[in-house]
């Protein structure tokens, strides 16, 4: 098989036979990797020769990334790659910097690129089966890389995109009717997001009545593009109206490449573009500007699901397309139903991209807690012994049950061994013998104060509670949100950020005590029951405060997170800070202050007969 070329013609046809044979391909994999790797020193201190599944299984250890660190950084240092892997190491990506607080480098190979390839090409004839006539016009897609990090060894250590919009296999990518972009390669590849952003913006603007998706790699990326948009729609209709391009735009070869696209002044355009933006509310803009626009690709599941009510605003009533599912150390699957739901969306994992094995997570083990309060020491020790079995327990890919939780566990081709990537996933369905999962939230991301921990999904669902009950019907948009532990004081309690702004205006009147103090009750009333137990039976946490801070703050963070390593293509904001810096930046913007003025209601689990 060329994991390279697939036309459309094929590519439905290899996901069906991928996802019929998904357990001889998954067994298929495993032995190409062990064979490949068992003189690797890695695989060698746990194995000593053998490569049978059945002794991988036994003697090789569930691992994170603590783990596997000093063997990664021993490789950044200048050791050979085999110590990991027998295919040489040519670079290391970073996670997004979300992810534990610190960016992880995981290793890549030559032929990695080989494997990703081959994944994008795959996702052009299923958004082909659902969507007409992709081939006649363009994408405007946002894409943006980030400065690599040279380590000691050499290798380059850089975001996973990074490295993809760099390599050979996108700049020197075949043409390909159904994936042209508005956005030139140079503005891509500008090393300043500034530049990049505003020359990707004109181009698209230029190229409006060619454009049929549009969209970033995430939510949050998109939206800040159209922030970015309402900043800048008058300089960018003067370079329209002009034919030429701002001179703060310093980059030679963006200037060249727009100005091949800005190449005569357009007072048409320009007149048009004012006239939409100008107008009192930007209410359905992706659709105004763009109006041939069939849908916005960006990701929408897990934490970037808070941004739908702010997406469906500025489009117009537009899909939201999940295409993929993918990570720093290998990517994962495909939305097979691209147009379903946000709320609907599960990814098929593809069983030749890596080995998966699945963690069975206890999805409720703190509610279960309540169950055992009553129970005697030893039997509260023995419940314990059983919940950290059960979530030890391991499974197959094609092994998994519809409706449980898991964690995702990936031995790759490129030298991770039984890894858990921390993403929780829970299992909506079978694509033929492939199983499809609904990306739930990442590992560890949580609140805690004393033995509640609140995770990022139950915060999302708290968070939206009190945004559709209350802020909704009196037409605020929450735009960003997240949260810390606040522990200065005893008891610690939870602290909300929250950055607002009214539908069809930008200005935010005076906030109501009333109303924020409500959504304060309401975001606890719809925490877990641990939680609530802590505020009304211990007193062990004090009352939830929400913290309204000025627009732009949240813009303001992340400038800050890319500053510290971050990628901007990647970004996400995190929905849990724990960088005393950030929180200051934070802090330094709050316009209003409200606490829950009500305990939430707890009352203790009672066994049903």
């Amino acid at each position: 098989m060329n994991l390279v070329k697939i036309d459309l013609s094929t590519g439905m046809k290899l996901l069906e036979d991928l996802t019929t044979y998904a357990y001889q391909v998954q067994q298929q994999v495993l032995a190409e990797i062990l064979t490949r790797n068992i003189h690797t020193e890695y695989l060698r201190s746990f194995l000593n020769g053998h490569s049978d599944k059945k002794t991988f299984k036994e003697k090789v250890p569930v691992v994170d990334y603590e783990d596997v660190k000093p063997y990664i950084e021993r490789i950044a240092n200048g050791e050979p790659s085999e110590i990991i892997s027998a295919q040489p190491i040519t670079e290391l990506l970073t996670s997004s910097g979300t992810s534990g607080g610190q960016p992880k480098m995981m290793p890549s190979t030559a032929e990695d690129l080989d494997r990703k390839t081959f994944f994008y090409n795959l996702l052009v004839p299923v958004m082909n089966k659902y969507v007409e006539g992709l081939d006649q016009g363009k994408g405007m897609y946002l894409l943006f890389i980030k400065p690599e990090i040279l380590t000691p060894s050499g290798l380059m250590a850089r975001p996973v995109l990074t490295s993809y919009y760099k390599s050979n296999y996108f700049i020197n990518r075949p043409f390909n009717r159904f994936n042209v972009y508005t956005s030139p390669d140079e503005t891509i590849l500008c090393p300043d997001s500034k530049q990049s952003m505003y020359c990707q913006l004109l181009c698209g603007l230029v190229q409006r009545d060619e454009v049929l998706r549009a969209g970033a790699v995430f939510a949050s990326a998109f939206l800040r593009a159209i922030k970015f948009l309402e900043d800048y729609w008058i300089e960018l209709c003067s370079n329209i109206r002009a034919g030429h391009i701002s001179d703060w735009i310093t980059d030679p070869s963006c200037r060249k490449a727009v100005s091949l696209i800005l190449c005569k002044p357009c007072s048409d355009l320009a007149d048009l573009i004012e006239y939409e933006c100008g107008s009192k509310s930007w209410e359905g803009i992706i659709k105004k500007l763009w109006p041939k626009t069939k849908y916005i690709e960006v990701i929408v599941t897990g934490s970037m699901a808070q941004y739908i009510p702010t997406l469906e605003f500025y489009s117009g009533g537009l899909p939201l397309v999940s295409t993929m599912y993918a990570s720093s150390e290998c990517y994962l699957g495909i939305n097979l139903k691209p147009l379903s739901k946000p709320s609907d969306v599960s990814y098929t994992l593809l069983p030749n991209m890596a080995y998966f094995e699945f963690l069975l997570v206890e999805k409720n083990l703190e509610e279960e807690s309540e169950k055992i309060q009553c129970n005697s020491v030893s039997d509260q020790n023995c419940t314990r012994e059983e919940n950290k079995k059960a979530r030890m327990e391991i499974v197959d890919l094609v092994d998994v049950k519809p409706g449980h939780y898991y964690e995702l566990v990936v031995t790759t081709f490129t030298g991770l061994y039984r890894y858990r990537v921390g993403d929780i996933l829970m299992v909506t369905g079978f694509h033929n013998n492939a199983p499809q999962f609904r990306f739930v939230h990442r590992r560890n991301v949580v609140l805690s104060i004393d033995t509640d921990k609140t995770n990022e999904e139950d915060l999302l669902n708290a968070v939206t509670q009190a945004k559709c009950r209350l802020l909704e019907p009196l037409g605020f948009l929450l735009t960003e949100y997240t949260s810390y532990a606040d522990t200065s004081s005893i008891p610690g309690h939870y602290v909300l950020y929250w950055e607002l702004k009214m539908k069809g205006n930008n200005d935010l009147p005076e906030l109501d005590h009333s109303v924020m103090e409500r959504c304060c009750s309401i975001v606890e009333d719809s925490l877990d029951s641990v939680y609530r137990r802590c505020r009304k039976k211990d007193n062990s946490i004090g009352p939830l405060e929400i913290r309204v801070v000025k627009q732009g703050t949240f813009d303001a963070l992340m400038d800050f997170c890319v500053f510290q390593g971050s990628s901007v293509n990647q970004y996400k904001t995190p929905r849990c800070i724990k960088s005393d810096e950030a929180i200051e930046i934070l802090n330094a913007r709050v316009m209003g202050r409200f606490f829950s003025k009500t305990v939430p209601f707890w009352e203790p689990f009672r066994m049903l007969a």
